[in-house]
């Protein structure tokens, strides 16, 4: 049996090869390599694409969410929601602009940001929430906004996995006050490198990101404030032009081998799937699993956990992926903050649980299939 990845972008490539070259070589012979039409063309079209009137290219999702922080002024003294169970990133940018992380567990069936605990989380020095739209499934926005709007708290939607969810039929990245987005290698819009991007309603929001990321220049050599260096480089925008025009094709892919999965995947023993929300409609960046913990037949040990069964499916040619294996207040990073062990059960039970299949939108039935059988001859033994 061929390898299974989890996920080929060389494949990806093969069907788009003409209109990057095209693409790409228009930038190289042109000359302008920072900035340019490229990228406006870009902006526009994605700001379009989410709804928005602004839309920002940066360097990285991770700039996406430093630049949206620094915008809102948010710094040391104050405190930003943030679900426990996700990349760093997410806490990352905001103990990097002096604020501190307020962590909150995540719901079982979605791996999203449990809502119902965010009110319990919000204190006087509370100024913001970033809610990651993990996996590729927006989190329950209706009623996050209105905790949000209640508490006067700014919304910052974490949207590097997402790009192309809805909510309510409403893209992610136009919900909140600012969407953040990265493009990735490995995410459903993924440029060949480094990128990302800032989408806002807001205008004064956008003014003020678009200085803090040129080095805080309000004009050419005139610093008004302390800036970053954040471009979306004009070689990537141009292939983001090009691989924008498929987003919603290789969206409706991976909804397709999703549903392939849901179909027969949904009676193996041991085994929860994931779970979309009524009112949201998953773009399926991972398609991930819990592989649940089996006692023994005399109940002595535990059998068939996650790390068995993904190095089975390695054996087999398969490759998974966990994301992610550690809570966010159980990294070394936050080990100076009070939480403890044993203090977001949810996430903790999860990340020794969760395992993440094959998912990409050329992966074809075979491919599939040979993923759907091991996974059933594994968990049946």
């Amino acid at each position: 049996m061929n390898k299974i990845p989890p996920l080929d972008l060389g494949q990806q490539y093969k069907l788009i090869a003409q209109e990057v070259s095209l693409a790409v070589g228009k930038v190289l012979a042109s000359g302008y390599y920072i900035g340019g039409t490229e990228v406006e063309q870009f902006e526009q079209q994605f700001g379009k694409y989410i709804g928005v009137s602004e839309c920002i290219g940066c360097n990285s999702g991770t700039d996406a969410l430093f630049l949206a922080l620094r915008a809102l002024d948010i710094g040391p003294g104050d405190e930003v929601i943030v679900p426990v169970f996700t990349f760093i990133a997410t806490a990352e940018v905001v103990s990097a602009v002096g604020a501190t992380p307020v962590f909150v567990d995540i719901e079982a069936n979605t791996f999203n940001l449990d809502v119902n605990q965010v009110e319990t989380a919000i204190t006087s020095q509370t100024k913001a929430i970033i809610p990651v739209h993990l996996f590729g499934q927006s989190v329950n926005m209706t009623r996050l906004m209105a905790i949000a709007r209640t508490h006067h708290l700014a919304v910052i939607e974490d949207c590097a996995q997402a790009t192309g969810a809805t909510w309510d039929g409403q893209k992610v990245g136009y919900i909140g006050d600012i969407g953040c987005f990265s493009f990735f290698p490995t995410k459903n819009l993924g440029a060949c490198g480094d990128g990302g991007a800032v989408t806002t309603n807001d205008q004064a929001i956008a003014a003020k990101i678009r200085i803090i990321k040129d080095h805080g220049q309000s004009s050419k050599y005139n610093s008004a404030v302390v800036g970053i260096n954040s471009r979306l480089d004009a070689l990537q925008a141009a292939i983001l032009n090009v691989k924008l025009r498929y987003l919603d094709q290789w969206n409706a892919q991976r909804d397709r081998i999703a549903r392939r999965y849901h179909q027969l995947l949904g009676v193996v023993p041991g085994l929860i799937l994931p779970q979309e929300l009524p009112d949201g409609q998953s773009v399926w960046n991972q398609y991930t699993v819990r592989v649940m913990p089996r006692s023994s037949e005399n109940g002595s040990s535990w059998i068939f956990d996650r790390n068995v069964v993904r190095a089975q499916l390695q054996e087999q040619g398969i490759s998974t992926m966990i994301y992610y294996p550690v809570p966010l207040h159980l990294q070394p990073l936050y080990q100076n903050l009070d939480d403890q062990p044993g203090q977001f059960p949810v996430a903790e039970q999860l990340c020794q649980e969760v395992l993440s299949l094959p998912i990409f939108p050329e992966l074809t039935t075979v491919q599939q299939d040979c993923v759907i059988y091991a996974i059933k001859d594994c968990l049946s033994q």
